[in-house]
């Protein structure tokens, strides 16, 4: 069912013969007032802006949220046991490489104060670049010349890289804030390799790894209810970093992210966002083994009689997939973006929709928990809004500025009268830019801007 927001319903066959046989000779094509044509669907664009705003708002949340516990617990239960429920408020503990957080000392939710913005982390700030650069650039597909230049331009490499100073008494470092694959794949950009070469395994080994599903949803998001532009649009990114396994994870997530235009917002949220996961897996190839990890959690979720028990699917997943080899999967390393998908399902499935829930889980489930939170709290923003994710959260008053320059480089100060370079309403603003040329240029639609809507060819998916 489509959602009452955004869909009209389409003039069925019966109704158009009769509608023509009325008045064939005055009309060449009959559909209700206010309706578009058949075969077409539309959308508010600015309910999108607020929705777009939500999702900004919701992902910087989770985000630093999840950073505080991230590689704390990678699966060595015997001296680091995984956190359950009954760690939340509590204090946090030091992460795999031997260091805290330098923003916070508890295990609770992270809000950063209005006159503050959010920093830029890897969670956010390639989907930033990628978002600047459509709208900097004029296009609705990024070449992959474009996608080298982008990241030599905003990307810091390790020699270039500024100090940085982790805590006020610590001693400063270069930090380029690039790792794993993303890491290797901006070394070989600067050698002259472009995407997708740049993941091929024969130049990068890290391949496998999670970067691209924290830096390409935002693609979903620029093809509202199209998927398969989505797709298009989000290849190369993806593949700048990603092959296989690692790739089909992060379309999982481009796709449900371009769905989540089309829920039924009649439904539940936990039906939503099941329907959206529901709707992406079957992006994923048949005898995968992300197809599998999918199936094996969605399968003990729903076997799960208490629902408020993620922990077991958690300890279930850390002993077929880091202890045991199944499904074609021998785990490496906490950044494995196999590893990671599991564990994303499982705050994913058990917070059933409840945006701060999911968020919760997500912090406590382990290995690289901001990047599941920073996913589904970006997701779950967008389907609520701006405005519905401060109630979630029972706020008044938050930041909703953003301050790129913490991680990337030589970005226009958007917001010069404000500290950071951009505000949620500006980064808004920039991807309902976007699709006003992206509809017209690849989706077979167009802008009726007296009444304010964005009018989509519906290609059946």
């Amino acid at each position: 069912m489509r959602s009452k927001l955004y869909r009209f319903k389409l003039i069925s066959s019966a109704s158009l013969i009769i509608a023509l046989v009325m008045c064939l000779s005055s009309c060449s094509w009959i559909y209700f007032e206010g309706l578009p044509a058949p075969d077409t669907y539309k959308i508010s664009r600015d309910q999108y802006q607020e929705r777009l705003e939500g999702f900004w708002l919701g992902q910087n949340i989770a985000n630093w949220t999840g950073l505080i516990t991230e590689m704390d617990k990678v699966g060595t239960p015997q001296t680091m046991p995984f956190y359950t429920d009954s760690d939340w408020g509590t204090r946090d503990q030091v992460a795999m490489w031997g260091e805290y957080v330098p923003h916070a000392t508890h295990i609770d939710f992270y809000l950063q104060s209005p006159e503050i913005p959010w920093g830029a982390d890897d969670d956010t700030d390639i989907e930033y670049m990628y978002l600047h650069l459509h709208h900097s650039l004029e296009t609705s597909k990024l070449s992959a010349k474009q996608i080298q230049q982008g990241w030599l331009t905003h990307i810091y490499s390790e020699e270039d890289a500024p100090l940085y100073k982790k805590f006020a008494d610590s001693a400063p470092q270069k930090e380029n804030f690039l790792w794993e694959s993303n890491q290797q794949a901006r070394i070989l950009m600067e050698q002259g390799v472009l995407p997708p070469h740049t993941s091929d395994p024969v130049n990068n080994i890290k391949y496998s790894s999670i970067d691209a599903q924290l830096t390409t949803e935002i693609f979903g998001l620029m093809a509202p209810g199209r998927p398969d532009i989505a797709l298009d649009i989000a290849y190369l990114p993806i593949t700048a970093t990603a092959r296989y396994d690692a790739q089909w994870i992060a379309e999982f997530y481009v796709v449900m992210h371009s769905l989540a235009a089309e829920v039924d917002s009649d439904k539940s949220l936990k039906q939503q966002t099941q329907w959206l996961a529901e709707q992406a897996s079957q992006q994923l190839p048949v005898g995968s083994t992300s197809a599998a990890v999918y199936r094996f959690v969605k399968d003990h979720y729903q076997n799960n009689p208490d629902k408020s028990d993620w922990e077991s699917t958690r300890d279930a997943i850390y002993k077929r997939y880091q202890l045991d080899i199944n499904d074609g999967y021998q785990y490496s390393q906490p950044f494995d973006a196999v590893i990671n998908f599991a564990a994303s399902l499982v705050s994913l499935f058990y917070g059933e929709g409840d945006i701060v829930r999911t968020i919760q889980i997500g912090t406590l489930v382990g290995w690289d928990s901001d990047n599941p939170t920073a996913t589904w709290g970006g997701l779950m923003g967008f389907i609520l809004g701006h405005q519905d994710v401060k109630t979630a959260f029972n706020i008044t008053a938050v930041s909703d500025t953003y301050w790129i320059h913490r991680t990337r480089r030589n970005f226009p100060d958007l917001t010069p009268n404000r500290p950071g370079e951009n505000s949620f309403y500006g980064m808004a603003q920039m991807g309902l830019d976007v699709i006003d040329r992206l509809i017209i240029e690849r989706a077979g639609g167009s802008y009726d801007a007296d009444n304010g809507y964005w009018i989509f060819a519906n290609k059946p998916y």
